[in-house]
């Protein structure tokens, strides 16, 4: 049975030493583990503070992991959490949720909390924190980020969806319904999101397209504006207005919806939209919402697995790709190039030429890792 000293001990946490010698926690936590980087009066000062304290650092980890994401109001993240959690519970380990609120000061100062409560490792469902702050994260206990960074973060490991796949697929089945003039909704300028758009234009450009594609957004307001000229042109009967819309997420092409209803402009008959995430509110809207669907509960149970083999050990940095795949619903139908109708030819003509290829083309792979993880791919 322990003391009441000992449990004192424990109780002292690696915050209250980090105040006691005037450092941050990361200083702290660096001092107490020897690592490089440390002014020798700062250990000094940490390592007195962590005596005067009795402070005690445990032999044993929590069992406890660290999840943090951008917005819990977004089914996306709740989804991936589900993954998370489900996972750490077969693993033996608890989890504790920290909400960014959308706000990365908000998300910086969640992270450290997470720190000071000494969980055993982080999963960051957010891609708002900075690199330093996820790197000096890293020195301390294992990371892995869920969502794509400009750059891979030396230290932490990555569980990414090919974002520009997914805008691929999006791209060929509105083709394939007989959709020529496209438009893509963005809201985003992030790493992701950014993926995709190079991925509509790239596979419009493919397939022979690229002039009649464009891109609405990212600017919140030049989004409003586009999305409800592209509206207005669709009422007009415009002969270039965009037939279809691929979005870059759910709550975006929701977006598209409703303001398509507000028009009486009828989905799919008269406009096409998908969207991306497959996330649960694709299914509580009417017409239900055809979306390319990244995995994200499997996405938060490898992100839980990697997690689990840092604790374990593993040094090197390691990366999992999943690939997406369109979940067909009811926003999307024929396109105008399906409805028009060509009357028979007296006699045989020649085969026409063939039309551009729809079967998926090669695409590049997220940034290079040295260490591809096995999951995902």
């Amino acid at each position: 049975m322990s003391s009441p000293a000992d449990r004192t001990a424990l109780r002292i946490t690696l915050a209250d030493v980090a105040r006691a010698a005037g450092v941050s926690s990361a200083s702290a936590s660096m001092a107490l583990n020897d690592r490089e980087g440390v002014a020798p009066a700062t250990r000094g000062r940490v390592l007195a503070a962590a005596r005067q304290l009795g402070y005690r650092r445990r032999s044993r980890g929590t069992g406890l992991i660290g999840v943090l994401p951008t917005d819990l109001g977004n089914p996306y993240h709740t989804d991936v959490i589900a993954g998370i959690e489900a996972e750490a519970e077969s693993l033996g380990l608890g989890v504790v949720i920290a909400h960014g609120r959308r706000d990365g000061a908000h998300l910086e100062r969640q992270l450290q909390r997470l720190l000071e409560l000494e969980v055993d490792g982080i999963v960051a469902v957010t891609t708002w924190l900075s690199p330093q702050a996820l790197e000096q994260a890293g020195q301390r206990v294992p990371v892995v980020v869920i969502g794509r960074m400009q750059d891979a973060v030396t230290g932490t490991d990555s569980v990414l969806n090919h974002d520009q796949a997914g805008a691929a697929l999006a791209v060929r089945h509105l083709v394939e319904q007989g959709h020529r003039q496209l438009a893509h909704v963005t809201l985003s300028t992030r790493p992701g999101p950014a993926m995709r758009r190079a991925g509509f234009l790239a596979e419009a450009e493919r397939l022979g397209l690229r002039e009649s594609a464009q891109v609405i957004g990212p600017d919140p307001a030049a989004a409003d504006a586009g999305i409800e000229q592209l509206l207005r042109a669709l009422r007009r009967g415009d002969a270039d207005a965009p037939t279809a819309v691929f979005a870059a997420n759910d709550i975006a092409a929701v977006t598209v919806l409703h303001r398509a209803a507000d028009r009486r402009i009828e989905v799919p008959t008269q406009l096409s939209v998908i969207g991306y995430d497959s996330s649960a509110v694709a299914l509580t809207v009417r017409p239900h919402l055809t979306s390319v669907n990244q995995p994200r509960q499997e996405m938060g149970r490898l992100a839980a697995q990697m997690l689990r083999e840092r604790i374990a050990g593993r040094v090197h940095d390691a990366v999992s790709v999943v690939d997406p795949v369109l979940t067909l619903r009811a926003s999307t139908g024929p396109g105008p190039a399906l409805h028009r109708r060509v009357p028979p030819s007296p006699s045989p003509s020649p085969s026409p030429s063939p039309s551009p290829s729809l079967s998926p083309a090669p695409l590049p792979l997220p940034h290079p890792h040295p260490h591809p993880h096995p999951y995902g791919r």
